[in-house]
């Protein structure tokens, strides 16, 4: 096949770009490099709005990753010895840094992951947040708490929290500022190093980031970065870390998994989805339109929880599908270093191949293409038009499969327990959406859909922006998860420390059997006392 799924003679006319010069490298990035710990061979990245190169970055090796993980460890026992009121004081000046100087770090993620400026933004957005949110919430979090102990009174139980160490932090491309500091920064907090391999593609953003926290006053040696492809670099990461962190495949994570059960270290994966999305007959139809248009959309549809599969009840569905081909149809293309652009570049050829076979996959198949479909290298090398199918049906490749990019499947559904059994319909449960008119009902109809996250009458946003809230996947979506507490927890080890006053929990080895007796009877009192006063 082609780039193009479709023929002129059938195609829909094109989504309209827009001009706009991309954004150019902002100055003094050459020397970022100079935090990588590599001495191997270099490699080159390029940018997908351009094609252009970007960075050359030396490769990590084995001597390279242990000697990060050395002075990693290290440092984290200094670290670990501070306040966390001084460790909170790091993240809220990096706060600060990233709010000031919010421009090189946009280019740098538009020129490395290729999307447009406006969905560059929140990943701005997201770092401060989670920063401040963080610096915050860590004192509380990591006190220690008081739990009850075997006997009112007379046990005293603590819960105490330590760090697991040095995190190895494996992140990717595709939100390459959001997914490496959401999972460095609550690391750092706990009172851990970490050794950070970002995505080669994307080297320049985590470099960015990773030098304004060391201006913010992080220790140099805390935040340790390394370089590869994944296949090569990911397991030495692995076999070192004392606690992993993986965002990327189900297929890799699961070798990542492994790797870390071998050691008996934990893993926290964030894995692959095909996200649905409800609209129910109740539901508001400018508002169920507009928020698919962003669910489905945002970052080229190049985000992990980002949108897949539409449902719509069979009552709405033509004014729907009318509405959203429409509204799709006029998003304007471009990959320019403004605000003008709706929609901005796949972040690679590969991308673009996988975005291209699907569509073309489905269209053989029997598959109708409403509005998009197409390569768009007039614009970008890999910019694809937003693409609206219907007759999506099983045996396709993206019925199922993860398509990530800019490619959407709706469907009609008639109650609301076919709605429901048709989003559980997968493999994955990371993300879902329900539309409604009625609050109550759109949450009843999300508590019943099986993944880690589920917005109502929102795309994505009100979860990921409820960072004191938990976020992870269910099923082939990961483990653990990320914000919240859990986002914190998951970097500590916990100890309990119990003290026994009065009352021994146990009679006496030496004792004679009668007094045994009598121990075992004023025990079973006790129980009966506590199940009546209801502890």
């Amino acid at each position: 096949m082609t780039a193009a799924a479709l023929t002129p003679q059938t195609a829909p006319p094109g989504n309209p770009a827009v001009g706009g010069a991309p954004p150019a490298l902002p100055a003094g990035v050459d020397a970022l490099v100079d935090q990588v710990r590599g001495t191997g061979p270099t490699f080159t990245a390029t940018s997908p709005l351009t094609g252009a190169a970007t960075v050359v970055v030396p490769s990590s090796g084995p001597a390279d990753v242990d000697a990060a993980f050395a002075d990693a460890a290290g440092a984290q026992r200094a670290w670990a010895a501070l306040p966390v009121t001084r460790r909170a004081a790091v993240l809220l000046r990096l706060h600060d840094l990233v709010l000031d100087r919010q421009a090189d770090g946009l280019d740098l993620v538009q020129l490395e992951a290729g999307k447009a400026r406006r969905h560059a933004v929140e990943e701005i957005l997201d770092v401060a947040i989670t920063a401040r949110y963080y610096a915050r919430a860590t004192a509380r979090l990591l006190r220690p708490r008081r739990r009850g102990g075997a006997l009112p009174l007379l046990t005293r139980t603590r819960e105490l929290r330590f760090p697991v160490g040095v995190v190895g932090v494996v992140s990717p491309w595709n939100y390459p500022l959001s997914l490496a500091t959401a999972e460095v920064l609550p690391a750092l907090m706990a009172g851990n190093a970490v050794v950070h391999r970002p995505d080669p593609a994307t080297m320049l953003t985590a470099l960015w980031v990773r030098a304004l926290a060391v201006e913010a006053g992080l220790p140099a040696a805390l935040w340790q970065v390394v370089a590869g492809e994944g296949a090569d670099v990911g397991p030495l990461v692995t076999e070192r870390a004392d606690l992993v962190c993986f965002t990327g495949s189900t297929r890799v994570g699961r070798e990542v998994a492994a790797q870390a059960a071998r050691r008996l270290v934990p893993a926290s994966l964030e894995l692959g989805g095909k996200n649905p999305l409800l609209v129910l007959d109740d539901a508001d139809l400018d508002r169920a339109v507009e928020g698919t248009i962003r669910a489905c959309f945002a970052s080229a549809g190049q985000l992990c929880v980002s949108i897949e599969r539409v449902y719509v009840a069979d009552r709405l569905h033509d004014e729907f599908l009318r509405r959203f081909v429409a509204r799709t149809a006029t998003l304007r293309l471009g990959i320019g270093g403004d605000f003008d652009a709706d929609l901005g570049s796949l972040a690679s050829a590969r991308q673009l191949d996988t975005v291209t076979a699907h569509v073309a996959d489905a269209v053989e198949h029997g598959a109708t293409v409403h509005t998009g479909g197409r390569h768009r290298p007039d614009v970008g090398p890999y910019v694809f038009e937003p693409t609206v199918l219907t007759g999506v049906t099983p045996g396709m490749r993206m019925y199922a499969e993860e398509t990530f990019g800019p490619v959407v499947a709706v469907h009609r559904f008639h109650t609301d327990d076919e709605a429901v059994a048709l989003a559980n319909d997968t493999a994955y449960g990371l993300n879902a959406s329900v539309f409604s008119g009625s609050g109550a009902r759109g949450e009843a109809v999300a508590a019943r859909i099986e993944a880690g996250s589920v917005n109502v009458d929102d795309g994505y946003s009100a979860v990921w922006g409820s960072i004191d809230a938990p976020m992870g996947g269910w099923k082939d979506s990961g483990l653990g998860g990320r914000h919240g507490a859990d986002g914190l927890l998951r970097f500590t080890r916990v100890k309990t420390v119990a003290r026994q006053r009065g009352l021994d929990l146990a009679p006496a080895y030496h004792r004679p059997g009668a007094e045994t007796a009598a121990w075992t009877r004023r025990m079973t009192t006790a129980l009966r006392l506590l199940r009546r006063v209801g502890r």
